[in-house]
């Protein structure tokens, strides 16, 4: 599993979102809409991405 890569992909502006959902956005390394990174398949990173689930989208 240490091997496994998810790509998460911003695709709604963090206006008027809550601080702590921001801050979360910008520890998953995302900065602009559209903007894509491809993050380890950890626990840690998929509890971020279900907390902003609204906010990106994601593959395996």
């Amino acid at each position: 599993m240490a091997d496994k890569k998810i790509r998460v992909t911003l695709v709604k502006g963090l206006i008027g979102t809550k601080q702590d959902h921001r801050a979360t956005v910008r520890g998953l390394g995302l900065r602009r809409v559209n903007h894509t990174v491809e993050l380890e398949d950890t626990p840690a990173v998929r509890g971020m991405v279900n907390k902003v689930a609204y906010l990106v989208k994601w593959e395996s």
